[in-house]
């Protein structure tokens, strides 16, 4: 488990569907990196789902439409960088399973090895352990947690990365002085 003196990655994804396993593909990629409780640099990338068509129902998600994403950068040429700025790093996701299934296809289709799940902690489990009965999706801990995030109107990966950090700071406690 991450401490709060341990350097660390938010991480989330935006995609064109849900399936990497039916040709879905990722289209936007947010990372923030933390030191403990504190914010450092960030990584942000939105990229063409060559070629893949978005349902509606998917663009209302994240707003990102297919006009607005032909041209942008294939992961195959941004791969090395976001490698390189997730490092071997912890990285906190929600909801990993489904990030990670995602950018593991990406990798595999530019010949790179995946991500492995033993260095992600998946913050929708974290949650669900520390918060029984309760409602788990971003908005609901932001909530919960008192972390305002009210300007969230549509996901946007670097944004609910950043909304994921400051929730896992408030639940992991990192904040809070341990005079025990």
């Amino acid at each position: 488990m991450i401490d709060r003196s341990d350097r660390w990655i938010s991480l989330d994804t935006e995609t064109t569907g849900l399936s990497p396993e039916d040709g879905d593909r990722v289209v936007e990629i947010g990372c923030v990196e933390m030191n403990g409780a504190v914010r450092g640099s960030s990584f942000h990338v939105l990229l063409d789902p060559e070629g893949r068509i978005m349902p509606d129902e998917v663009v209302a998600v994240h707003g990102h439409t297919n006009a607005s994403l032909i041209g942008k950068q294939k992961f195959a040429e941004i791969a090395d960088d976001f490698l390189s700025f997730i490092g071997d790093l912890p990285l906190v996701i929600h909801n990993a399973g489904f990030d990670i299934g995602f950018l593991n296809a990406e990798l595999a289709r530019c010949r790179r090895s995946p991500i492995q799940m033993v260095r992600v902690v998946d913050s929708l489990q974290e949650a669900r352990r520390r918060y029984p009965n309760r409602t788990y999706s971003l908005d609901a801990l932001c909530k919960q947690l008192g972390i305002d995030n009210s300007h969230r109107k549509v996901h946007g990966a670097l944004l609910d990365a950043e909304l994921l950090s400051d929730v896992f700071v408030e639940m992991m406690s990192f904040n809070r002085l341990d005079l025990a």
